[in-house]
C-alpha cells in the first residue's frame, strides 16, 4: 500500500493525476436513483487518540469498497498516518499503535489527498458514522482546508433497518458480527474493522434489495426513517 501511494503521489506532483491541490480532488456524489447493485459506496474505519472530537485526532484510517454486491480486497485503503508529536499513553492498549509508529508513519496531507481521490466522492459508510465523520471532517478542515460534505450512511442504523427481529445483545459491533457468525480478525484496528464492517453492510444491502430498495436514494430514505422509528422509541 505505501509503496503504491508514492507511486500515486510522483504522478500527481508530475501531473499526470491533477495537482496537489485539495481544490482538484473528486468532488462529493450526492444520493439519487443510481442503483446499489452498480454503486461504490466507500466503508471506513478510523482509530484516533480518545473520543473527543475537539481534542483528540486521527492516527490510523481502513477503508475498503463494496461494489457491484462484492468487498472489493484488492480495493482497500489502510494507513497509519505519521504523527510522533501525539500523546497516545491513554489509548495504546487500545488500538496498539505505539509511539514508533506513529513516527514511522505516513505523511498526514499525502495520506489525505491519497484517501480523497481513491475515495472519488463516494458515499461512506461507518459504524457510528458520526463518530467517525466528526473527526475526518475535523482532519480533512485542519490539514487540507477541505470542507466538502460527503454523503455518510450509519451501519448501525442499517443492520436494525433490515433486521429488526435479529436477537442482538447490544448495540456494537461485535454484536452484530456475532449475529452473522463473522469473526473480526484483529478489534480496534482500523482495516479490520472496516472490513467486518463492510461484510454487515453487504448483508444489509443484499436483503435491501430483496425488500424492493433498489436505489441509494431508497436507501437513504430507509434509513431515515430508521432514524425516525428510534427516535420515537426513545419517548
Amino acid at each position: 500500500m505505501l509503496e503504491y501511494i508514492k507511486q500515486w503521489l510522483a504522478r500527481r506532483r508530475g501531473g499526470t493525476v491533477g495537482d496537489h491541490d485539495a481544490a482538484n480532488l473528486p468532488s462529493p456524489k450526492t444520493v439519487g436513483d443510481q442503483p446499489l447493485s452498480r454503486s461504490r459506496l466507500i466503508v471506513l474505519d478510523l482509530e484516533t487518540t480518545g473520543l473527543n472530537a475537539s481534542k483528540d485526532e486521527v492516527i490510523a484510517i481502513g477503508a475498503v469498497a463494496i461494489e457491484g454486491g462484492v468487498i472489493h480486497l484488492n480495493d482497500q485503503f489502510d494507513l497509519i498516518l505519521r504523527r510522533p508529536e501525539l500523546d497516545i499513553r491513554e489509548t495504546v492498549l487500545i488500538h496498539g499503535i505505539g509511539p514508533e509508529a506513529l513516527t514511522q508513519g505516513y505523511e498526514t496531507q499525502d495520506a489525505l489527498l491519497y484517501l480523497l481521490e481513491w475515495m472519488n466522492g463516494d458515499p461512506i459508510l461507518a459504524y457510528h458514522s458520526a463518530f467517525d465523520q466528526k473527526f475526518l471532517e475535523k482532519t480533512l478542515k485542519s490539514q487540507l482546508g477541505y470542507t466538502l460534505p460527503h454523503v455518510w450512511m450509519d451501519v448501525a442504523e442499517l443492520m436494525p433497518a433490515f433486521f429488526p427481529k435479529a436477537t442482538i445483545k447490544g448495540r456494537g459491533l461485535d454484536d452484530w458480527a456475532d449475529v452473522f457468525g463473522l469473526e473480526i480478525s484483529e478489534r480496534h484496528h482500523a482495516a479490520a474493522d472496516a472490513l467486518v464492517t463492510a461484510e454487515l453492510a453487504l448483508i444489509a444491502l443484499n436483503t435491501a434489495r430483496k425488500n424492493d430498495v433498489k436505489t441509494l436514494k431508497e436507501l437513504s430514505e430507509k434509513l431515515h426513517y430508521q432514524r425516525r422509528l428510534q427516535h420515537m422509541h426513545r419517548y
